[in-house]
């Protein structure tokens, strides 16, 4: 009984853990953007693209399996250590997190809208309306 609750808990996970999220960025940008500038820019460290380009982050909300897998692969720290590096920068009054939007089409759609948007979804989100940049 419990192995197969184990087993199926396993199985209901499973997805979400084998998910691959990707970076995007508005059809029209041109800069090519490593793993370092794009953890630089979503922790607001840099505001532009390494081409000179204004580069606006957007993040997905906390709950969003996206972001997690997004903050532990990419930014290197869980939400947790996130939200509270966020806090401390908007405390002492030296910086704004990135805005935030709903999920993955949400942030399809936002970025589709601004050239100098950045953001991230799973693989299977994406579609033509953004481009997704190799980072790692």
């Amino acid at each position: 009984m419990i192995t197969s609750l184990v087993a199926g808990t396993m199985l209901a996970i499973a997805p979400n853990v084998l998910a691959d999220v990707v970076v995007i960025v508005n059809p029209a940008n041109s800069s090519a953007v490593d793993n370092e500038s794009v953890k630089r820019i979503f922790l607001g460290k840099e505001k532009k693209f390494p081409g000179g380009g204004s580069a606006t982050p957007i993040n997905q909300k906390n709950d969003a399996a996206s972001r997690n897998q997004f903050d532990e692969q990419v930014l290197e720290r869980n939400s947790s250590q996130i939200s509270a590096y966020w806090s401390k920068l908007v405390f002492t009054g030296k910086g704004t997190p990135p805005k935030e939007v709903a999920d993955d089409a949400a942030a399809v759609a936002a970025v589709a809208s601004d050239p100098s948007a950045i953001s991230y979804v799973d693989s299977s989100a994406v579609t033509d309306a953004v481009k997704v940049i190799p980072v790692k």
